[in-house]
């Protein structure tokens, strides 16, 4: 039981996390691709020519463990500061003491954590000094550099892409914690291999989640009578109650999700589109915001070949109003799998764009008089409506009269496909086309 008193140590109080953090490469786990042996980042280091870096990915990869490892390796100063906490008064007096630190020949390499989260003021901010060499800036972001970092201070920085660690990884860091006097090393802890697992599976490539998991199973671990602490499987399990997928509703991550389910469905395939869509809803995704895509895919992407989708989808929009979530889940699960189970047809999107594009690109053409209504003797006298033909007056309901400007005559938008329901449409406009064709030949 006195071995739990390390826990009173400043020094191990710290979180787990903290207390193993890597001191060097060698110590370093993950990201072989780029600090593997020849690999470009490595390379860098050893020869003591790194430059300004963005480093992307995803939350608990080493983007910090990483630039302070540079730091002390390179010898340069290592300063660093919070996009969240930091203003642009602190960013001008960090940038000051590195000019009189590059002037005294010391190099300064400034680690920004979420440098996405800077206004561009701020990011302007570092323009001057990264070009003199004043500072070595090594910024680390979960968001796509190249929406995120202004164009300016990105075309200065290399960018290195640092990936979710592999199950293997963290099992390698897990049992490093155990052995660790850092970690666990000064106690006698049981834990079984498939509790390491079920931790590693669960921190989903992130090392702190892995890490912290692990010490709050250990903490709240029952002692026996040998001296040992046991690590109890329902309380693990409390633990990992929920699983941590990557996912930020105003990020990159949200587009590539919401993309994935649209182009599913697109491609018929009901299981992925189903996975996709309930990984949004675990990452908190609003369920109206789901319902709204669906809507649009209805018509965008299956359209006139099955014109119920839309009326599905809208449906289902109203279900998810009424019920919210949780109950909700099935509703949207039911018009991914129709909406992917439909017949295909972008014809009402490419007549869209195509009619878009005229309107954009070419004059304002007047409305043809035929078509305008003429209810003053004014009007009249100007032959509006005059050789208007009203369609239910005909045998055929149809008529030749042109209803396009003149300088579109004939255009044509909508070139329905042989899809569903969408076949029939095809044959019918191809009717209608072919019967005034021939009238205009009489």
């Amino acid at each position: 039981m006195e071995q739990l008193s390390l826990f009173d140590d400043r020094e191990q109080s710290a979180p787990l996390a903290s207390r193993l953090r890597p001191e060097s490469l060698d110590e370093y786990v993950g990201q072989r691709h780029l600090i593997g042996e020849g690999k470009i980042l490595q390379k860098l280091i050893e020869r003591d020519q790194v430059s300004s870096m963005i480093f992307w990915g995803p939350p608990g990869v080493g983007k910090t463990t990483l630039a302070r490892i540079i730091a002390k390796q390179t010898r340069a100063e290592f300063v660093e500061f919070s996009a969240v906490t930091s203003g642009i008064k602190e960013v001008k007096e960090v940038m000051n003491q590195a000019e009189q630190n590059r002037r005294m020949g010391i190099r300064t390499l400034l680690f920004t954590d979420e440098i996405h989260r800077f206004n561009k003021a701020q990011q302007d901010a570092f323009l001057p000094f990264v070009e003199k060499g004043s500072i070595v800036l090594v910024g680390a972001t979960t968001e796509n550099p190249s929406f995120e970092i202004n164009s300016a201070l990105l075309s200065r920085c290399k960018v290195f892409i640092l990936k979710a660690l592999e199950e293997k990884d963290l099992m390698a860091l897990l049992c490093h914690a155990l052995k660790s006097p850092k970690g666990f090393g000064n106690l006698y802890i049981l834990i079984e291999e498939t509790q390491l697992k079920a931790i590693a599976r669960f921190a989903n490539g992130d090392a702190r989640t892995a890490l912290n998991t692990l010490e709050m199973a250990v903490l709240n671990g029952k002692m026996n009578e040998e001296g040992v602490l046991c690590v109890d499987s329902e309380l693990l399990a409390q633990c990992m109650n929920r699983r941590s997928l990557l996912y930020d509703k105003n990020g990159e991550e949200h587009y590539n999700l919401i993309s994935a389910l649209h182009k599913s469905m697109r491609n018929s395939d009901p299981d992925a589109a189903v996975y996709w869509m309930h990984r949004m809803l675990d990452g908190g995704e609003e369920p109206l915001y789901i319902a709204r895509r669906l809507i649009r895919f209805a018509s965008e992407d299956v359209g006139m070949a099955d014109s119920g989708a839309l009326s599905l989808a809208v449906s289902v929009y109203q279900a998810c109003h009424f019920l919210g979530i949780p109950e909700c889940d099935v509703h949207l699960t039911h018009a991914v799998v129709y909406l992917s189970m439909a017949p295909k047809s972008n014809a009402l999107y490419q007549a869209c764009e195509a009619c878009k594009t005229d309107v954009r690109e070419l004059p304002a053409e007047p409305v043809p008089l035929q078509i305008c209504n003429g209810p003053t003797n004014l009007m009249k006298e100007l032959h509006y409506g005059e050789g208007y033909i009203y369609a239910h007056d005909t045998e055929e309901k149809l008529s030749r009269m042109e209803c396009l400007p003149e300088a579109l005559a004939g255009r044509r938008y909508y070139h329905p496909t042989e899809q569903g329901q969408e076949r029939q449409v095809k044959e019918r406009l191809e009717e209608i086309l072919r019967w005034k064709n021939e009238k205009s030949k009489a």
